[in-house]
């Protein structure tokens, strides 16, 4: 365990009245880091925002979907932040799904594990390489870059910029800790599943590349909802199960908490595009395994599990399906809880 726990948080595209106040907020807390998500829309774009009125803190994209755009755009953009923040920025990737890169953005998902082994040693190219004249040619099986009349850049404030991958399961896991220099939890992981399999699983991508344990930053990220009413936490985080648990790709992660029937008629509600409208579906006990649910005291000493592994955190409410006022006090709970 740190010997202070770190902690980061999250920006939005918020108008820049507010996304700015959030920031310089999150900042004054004493927050490591904030990521920014990618729903839809980049997330460079609130993180540049936060960086034009923040000092310390890190800044990170968490995640930027990694098959949506040209590896080499993914790299401009984040020597681009990196200038813009003096150095303080990380790359976070994941994968995603098949149903998302393929059917909303019109980008071939291919096999993942062996994209984005692709994708990141392009990025990492770029950023060391740019301002060199070296760029020739890239020819990988999902990328074939032409650089024959690319006019090198000025030099990056840094050659190397951190590149975290996100993961669910065992494959993306076993090749962050390879292959990246640090691991993104996903927010539906299970408290047991975050601190015992999740540890194996990186412990053999680590011992794959040669690796040890400190070579990788490991940032866990869980969703909490602390209240006083334990009962309307537990309400309140049905929508954010039931979003993921009907996603048809993570099938296999629930089934393994014992939830397979649960999922698949989950999935009907996330097809028909109104996974809200299934939320009822979810039982209580669900809802608890993948959220956590409970006064401020019982979710602080469930999360203290995460230490023993965690060198960071990031606590996220289960914001599907809750408004707004709900949302802000979320937000302020787990700031008093955790941040004070």
């Amino acid at each position: 365990m740190p010997n202070k726990p770190k902690y980061w948080g999250v920006v939005s595209p918020l108008p820049a009245q507010l996304l700015t106040a959030q920031a310089k907020q999150l900042e004054s807390m004493g927050l490591e880091g904030v990521f920014a998500p990618q729903v839809y829309g980049p997330p460079f774009i609130p993180l540049a925002t936060a960086a034009g009125v923040t000092e310390r803190m890190r800044l990170a994209t968490g995640i930027a979907l990694a098959f949506v755009r040209s590896p080499f755009e993914t790299a401009a953009a984040a020597m681009d932040l990196d200038r813009i923040s003096n150095g303080r920025f990380t790359l976070g990737l994941g994968t995603s799904v098949r149903s998302w890169s393929e059917g909303f953005f019109g980008m071939e998902y291919g096999k993942p594990l062996a994209h984005m082994r692709e994708v990141v040693e392009i990025v990492r190219l770029i950023i060391a390489k740019a301002h060199t004249g070296e760029l020739k040619r890239y020819d990988g099986e999902y990328h074939h870059l032409d650089f024959s009349e690319f006019n090198p850049l000025g030099a990056p404030l840094r050659t190397e910029i951190p590149v975290w991958i996100a993961g669910l399961r065992t494959p993306v896991l076993r090749l962050a800790g390879e292959i990246a220099d640090g691991v993104l939890g996903h927010p539906i992981w299970s408290i047991d599943w975050a601190t015992t399999k999740v540890m194996d699983d990186i412990k053999r991508g680590l011992d794959k590349g040669g690796r040890k344990r400190e070579d990788i930053e490991f940032n866990m990220w869980l969703f909490v909802a602390p209240n006083p009413d334990k009962r309307q936490a537990i309400e309140d985080a049905r929508a954010t199960v039931a979003f993921y648990a009907g996603v048809g790709q993570y099938e296999e992660y629930f089934a393994a908490h014992g939830f397979r029937k649960e999922a698949q008629a989950l999935q009907a509600g996330v097809r028909s595009g109104d996974y809200k409208s299934v939320r009822d579906l979810v039982t209580d006990d669900m809802a608890q395994t993948f959220v956590v649910c409970g006064t401020p005291d019982e979710v602080r000493a469930r999360v203290s599990a995460i230490w023993e592994h965690a060198d960071s955190a990031t606590l996220v409410p289960p914001s599907y399906g809750l408004e707004p006022g709900a949302l802000l006090g979320y937000a302020a709970r787990i700031a008093q809880t955790f941040y004070a």
